[in-house]
């Protein structure tokens, strides 16, 4: 659905309608075939998430998944030309797995009970058997199993009341690592002997501590991992399996992420996020002494999806850059070329449209330090303002592309990205600032950021609106009920109206997981009961719009409808859309450009832009 070019203008620019901007393509999720030659990758070129292929004897990729809807990953054997593909109905989540070959032909599931989650988790060296996690068994823990390829036939390898997972196996194929989850914050990991089941805990610990990316060494005798452990931020270390010392590669300085190791276990790659922008780094662990490399000619931006070529000699990634789109690119080891391999935005909008942000700070009203991404339309102020919450709250908002927010920029409004306490990326402390009791202080943190915006960011204080998704959602609604004065506007996408609804009625496994960043009913009911949005409907004065999806798992239709039935009742104006074909979030292009269309023309009435 193609709406009509504005005849507007933004600076000297035509705005352009929404749906070029939804139209602007990404690719993601690279992984090499077992022999090097193809690098697989998703990309939404054709509307919904597929697997598409790239080899040298080809000048132009080619589209190897034709699912009905999105595919969440791909998976290549690391020695067999198979793939494991991860796909889900209408916006589920629950992932089924489907086997095919490496020109994604005969595809087949391997399972099929769209009720439940099944998660890939590992290929065994060999390439006989493929281990995933599901909750099959209750609806809320995770099992683990394998399947066999050559014989078809599926066997649980553990099954224990947890959320876990099997996230490294040892180079001889004996081994796994076995990720207990007991909130997003915090987990376990456990050594299992395949011969015998048996399980070795391997890091007691008090407190929250991460423990992720993991990856056996050459030798099979020591651990890289990424973990916060003894830190204020995620660091990469070295475990001993037979000794249980750590050393740590990386300072207390920055979370590392996305740490791989070359399948040779020569060189180690990780990205560092540093104040939400990415540095990309390769560690010779051959040297004596061995010191990590800075790679120049990356563009700004954020890495994620890091995966070595099998010969160990390439690493490709995906980046996300507030000038260049979602992209997938790669960089040879060991001179460090940089190249852009995908080029699925170019479709879209002009690169030179694009604005990157400017990265400020503001104190909060205990004299807290906030940083904040904003970005500016090429005009001048005051402006309309749209104050964009991320989700989480263990998340943060980076120096990425949002199309979303390209368009609102493009349109003449100036986007205000805060990453209020409780935000990831900056160390420990931080994230636990906004736990349980303390939730409104975050909220709290929105409102010192208008008063930045009136203050120092040239911003019109009667035409600001805020704006979320998921927890951003619920960070919308917190503010224009607990701050109403504030806000000309109010947009909320999939949020949490009622803490108790959604603690009772989000998807079994996911509850415990929540609770311990929320709290609990029983513990902590009241004080649910006390901030939650829908108990002061009454104080909103900002007009509403507010969209969800019917199959979302996360957070269920029922808070929006709650919230639209109470605004309703007092006649307050609420506009909502309902997408019976979605999830937890828009996906569908089709659906973006009906439900973007509808915000702009919305934040237009609202903001005094139209």
């Amino acid at each position: 659905m193609t709406q009509p070019q504005s005849t507007s203008t933004a600076g000297a620019r035509s705005i352009l309608p929404v749906s070029r901007y939804m139209e602007i393509r990404s690719a993601n999720g690279p992984a090499y075939s077992a022999d090097g030659h193809t690098l697989y990758f998703l990309t939404n070129i054709t509307g919904i998430p597929q697997v598409w292929a790239q080899r040298p004897d080809t000048p132009w990729p080619v589209q190897i998944s034709f699912f009905a809807d999105r595919v969440m990953a791909v998976h290549p054997n690391p020695v067999r030309p198979l793939l494991a593909i991860s796909a889900d109905e209408g916006g589920s989540e629950n992932a089924q797995l489907y086997l095919a070959d490496a020109d994604g032909l005969n595809p087949r599931p391997i399972t099929a009970d769209p009720r439940f989650i099944h998660s890939f988790n590992v290929w065994s060296p060999d390439g006989r058997t493929l281990v995933y996690s599901t909750n099959r068994r209750d609806g809320r823990h995770f099992d683990i199993w394998q399947y066999d390829v050559e014989t078809d036939e599926h066997s649980p390898i553990l099954e224990s009341d947890h959320t876990q997972a099997a996230v490294a196996v040892s180079p001889d194929g004996r081994y796994l690592i076995i990720s207990r989850r007991t909130s997003n914050l915090n987990n376990d990991l456990y050594l299992m002997d395949r011969h015998d089941h048996s399980l070795r805990h391997l890091t007691p610990h008090a407190g929250d501590v991460v423990y992720e990316s993991l990856h056996f060494a050459k030798d099979g005798q020591a651990l890289y991992l990424l973990s916060d452990r003894d830190s204020e931020f995620t660091r990469v270390a070295r475990l001993d399996l037979t000794s249980g010392a750590w050393t740590w590669l990386t300072a207390d300085v920055w979370d590392a992420e996305s740490l791989e190791l070359s399948p040779d276990g020569r060189y180690l790659a990780y990205a560092v996020n540093e104040d939400g922008t990415s540095q990309l780094y390769i560690v010779d662990l051959t040297q004596d002494s061995p010191t990590a490399r800075r790679i120049e000619g990356v563009p700004e931006g954020v890495i994620a999806e890091i995966t070595w070529h099998p010969g160990s000699r390439r690493i490709a990634f995906t980046l996300s850059s507030p000038l260049h789109a979602v992209e997938v690119w790669t960089v040879d080891i060991p001179d460090g070329a940089v190249q852009r391999v995908t080029y699925a935005s170019a479709s879209g909008v002009p690169a030179s449209f694009f604005v990157a942000p400017e990265l400020v700070r503001y104190r909060s009203f205990d004299g807290l330090e906030v940083p904040a991404f904003y970005y500016r339309p090429n005009a001048p102020g005051p402006y309309a303002v749209v104050v964009y919450v991320h989700g989480g709250p263990e998340s943060q908002s980076r120096n990425s592309f949002n199309s979303v927010i390209q368009y609102f920029v493009q349109r003449g409004y100036a986007v205000f990205v805060p990453n209020v306490r409780g935000s990831s990326g900056y160390g420990r402390t931080y994230v636990h600032l906004d736990d349980v009791r303390k939730r409104m202080d975050s909220v709290a943190d929105l409102a010192a950021g208008v008063r930045w915006l009136t203050e120092h960011g040239d911003a019109d204080p009667k035409r600001i609106g805020v704006m979320g998704g998921s927890y951003g959602g619920f960070m919308t609604l917190a503010a224009v009920t607990h701050y109403p004065d504030l806000w000309a506007a109010g947009v909320d996408i999939v949020g949490i109206a009622n803490l108790r609804t959604f603690i009772e009625n989000t998807s079994p496994y996911r509850r415990h997981l929540r609770e311990a960043e929320y709290g609990t009913i029983e513990a902590d009911g009241e004080f649910f009961d006390q901030i939650s949005p829908i108990h002061h409907v009454d104080k909103i004065q900002a007009p509403m719009i507010i969209i969800h999806g019917a199959n979302d798992p996360r957070v269920p239709v029922g808070e929006a409808e709650q919230m639209v039935a109470a605004l309703r009742a007092r006649n307050h104006p609420v506009e909502y859309l309902r997408f019976e074909d979605e999830g937890h979030g828009v996906v569908k292009l089709a659906n973006r450009i009906v439900a973007y269309g509808r915000i702009a023309d919305f934040l237009d009435r609202t903001l005094g832009m139209g």
